[in-house]
């Protein structure tokens, strides 16, 4: 049995539901079929889920929203006529979206996760309608029913360790089972959400929960790439990579992966294969538990901006017990999460997201430092850059970080901080934000194309 995946992308047409139809009904295994709400249909469109929260914000706020409401509605009624679909389809999802949206706004941020979910449940019901059209049986599963409970966590859902067991017996239903995928529902019968493209995530608890042989996960690239093609034209296809590497580039800022969404899938063993809808052919990128490490050190190089660092220095720090302990409960007690903490013998920086800090909270972190920590010297330094090399191969491979660091010299990119895990999977390099194309595009020449040449 597998479980198969679609994105937005791949669902915002009638034309593109065709090539999905096609897609799943060419193997038998593919069983439970995950789709998201109807996405973009070329670059300046919106997507459902947009409208929808625009929508229930306008609603709490007693704005009109039956613009939004009617381009809601006609997105689905173009993707059903293009399937030349029933109208009663239209008008079941009219009616579906409109309950809820008269629902009970008592909760503003329960309303809105309501809301939110309607995207992906009701085209859920189209393309199960549009299926038994076409003569194949199949069955809009809801998740409520099927078992898929979350933790209270609005936007931020967590799946509930009792939904495993539940969510196995969807392997005795017959027919094909189309899926809403990013919400669930909590303990008291209500819809919480997964965080964004958590249809990622629900198709990976599905895998996890009926014990798929694989979890596919259809998009709109050939496979996942070395780095960001729009960095780096053309940049060479990754066939395969771990679990680990994926998590690693994921966090760094690759998008093909939401970095929760493979957790329930890496923890059942379950490979992931990522593969186009408008290119099913083609192989694409197979995400495993280990591989043979035959590419090199690196195998993807990843970044992201807007980071900050908070630099600590202090004379003996290194003979201080607890000075990072208290230096963390500063940032705990102001509501902030760090990323990064390369450290040397008498100075320390914590790498953080710098959109969660204010000017009155930054002021108040460097004055709490100074003050309760005795430091000798705290500085922000603001629009950070991180860059990631990611890689296995980096484990058993000499000269990797002395690579990295002559081909950021050469480019002129200087190096603000170094820091890799203990697990030898990643190097990241922390750099200004006006440096990242250039940092990225001399990486990707120094570990793909050199090699390549030399080869």
């Amino acid at each position: 049995m597998k479980v198969v995946k679609f994105g937005g992308s791949s669902l915002s047409t009638g034309e593109q539901v065709k090539k999905v139809f096609n897609i799943v009904t060419s193997d038998p295994a593919r069983k439970i079929v995950v789709v998201s709400a109807p996405g973009k249909r070329f670059s300046s469109d919106i997507k459902v889920t947009d409208l929808l929260i625009e929508c229930a914000e306008k609603l709490l706020n007693d704005e009109d929203a039956n613009d939004i409401i009617l381009s809601i509605l006609e997105r689905y009624e173009n993707i059903s006529n293009e399937l030349s679909l029933s109208s009663d389809v239209i008008a079941g999802i009219k009616k579906d979206l409109l309950d809820v949206l008269n629902g009970d706004k008592s909760n503003s941020a329960k309303y809105v996760e309501s809301v939110k979910a309607t995207g992906e449940d009701n085209h859920a019901k189209l393309i199960a309608a549009f299926f038994n059209a076409q003569g194949v049986e199949a069955n809009y599963v809801n998740p409520k029913e099927a078992g898929l409970f979350v933790t209270d966590e609005l936007g931020n859902a967590q799946v509930l360790p009792e939904s495993y067991e539940l969510l196995y017996n969807l392997r005795n239903q017959a027919g094909i089972i189309i899926f809403p995928g990013f919400f669930g529902y909590n303990k008291a019968g209500e819809v919480v959400t997964f965080s964004r493209s958590g249809s990622d995530i629900t198709g990976s608890i599905l895998a996890n929960g009926v014990k798929a042989e694989v979890y596919e996960n259809f998009t709109d690239v050939d496979a996942v790439y070395s780095v960001n093609p729009n960095i780096v034209s053309q940049p060479k296809e990754i066939r395969e990579l771990t679990y680990r590497e994926m998590r690693e580039l994921s966090y760094a800022g690759f998008s093909v992966f939401h970095d929760e969404a493979l957790i329930p899938a890496y923890r059942a063993g379950i490979p992931v294969n990522v593969k186009n809808t408008n290119n099913p052919n083609a192989p694409g990128t197979r995400i495993v538990n280990e591989r043979s490490n035959t590419n090199g050190p690196v195998i993807g190089i990843a970044s992201d901006k807007g980071f900050c660092s908070i630099y600590v220095s202090k004379y003996l720090m290194n003979r201080e017990i607890g000075f990072g302990s208290k230096l963390l409960r500063i940032l705990e007690e102001n509501g902030l999460s760090y990323e990064h903490t390369p450290s040397g013998i008498d100075d320390i920086s914590i790498v953080l997201r710098q959109n969660q800090m204010s000017y009155e909270v930054e002021q108040n972190i460097i004055s709490r430092i100074k003050d309760e920590l005795a430091a000798d010297e705290v500085k922000v330094e603001h629009n950070l850059a991180l860059i990631m090399i990611v890689g296995e191969g980096m484990r058993h491979n000499v000269g990797t970080t002395a690579r990295a660091s002559k081909a950021l010299a050469d480019a002129k990119v200087n190096i603000e901080m170094i820091n890799q895990g203990s697990s030898e999977v990643s190097m990241m390099f922390g750099i200004k934000e006006e440096d990242e194309r250039r940092a990225v595009q001399a990486l990707y020449h120094e570990f793909f194309v050199a090699v390549a040449v030399v080869n």
